[in-house]
């Protein structure tokens, strides 16, 4: 988070910053990478003074599991539309879940794809084709 937030101030840096009352195009930037420097720099010292605990097995199944839902749907939304690649994302992403259910992920998938749809395509105005055909 430090680095990230060093980097956006460097990306930053030929912006005028402005003050509260007249901000400048780089007022906000430098507000967040200033923030994130901050938490960065909390998390890094908690982190710290922490006594070591060994973390233990981890499993991958999961993220493989995500990383494939995201993907997809990065992949498919151009040719494929919002609708059949949020259903892709939620479906294939649900699987990560061992104790997801069908019925729950039929009914949030219709939920959070009409809401998706309604938000980023016609509230947002996001270029991307609501259906393949």
């Amino acid at each position: 988070m430090i680095g990230l937030g060093a980097l956006g101030l460097w990306a930053g840096r030929d912006l005028r910053f402005g003050s509260a009352a007249m901000m400048g195009p780089g007022f906000l930037p430098d507000v967040i990478c200033g923030l994130l420097i901050a938490f960065g720099g909390y998390v890094l010292v908690k982190a710290f003074s922490k006594a070591y605990e060994p973390i233990g097995e981890s499993n991958i199944k999961p993220l493989i599991i995500l990383v494939i839902a995201i993907a997809g749907f990065a992949f498919m939304s151009e040719t494929l539309g919002f609708v059949v690649s949020t259903i892709w994302l939620l479906v294939i992403g649900s699987l990560a879940d061992q104790e997801s259910r069908w019925r729950e992920i039929a009914i949030s998938t219709l939920l959070l794809t009409i809401f998706g749809a309604f938000v980023f395509i016609y509230g947002l105005g996001v270029q991307m084709p609501i259906w393949p055909f």
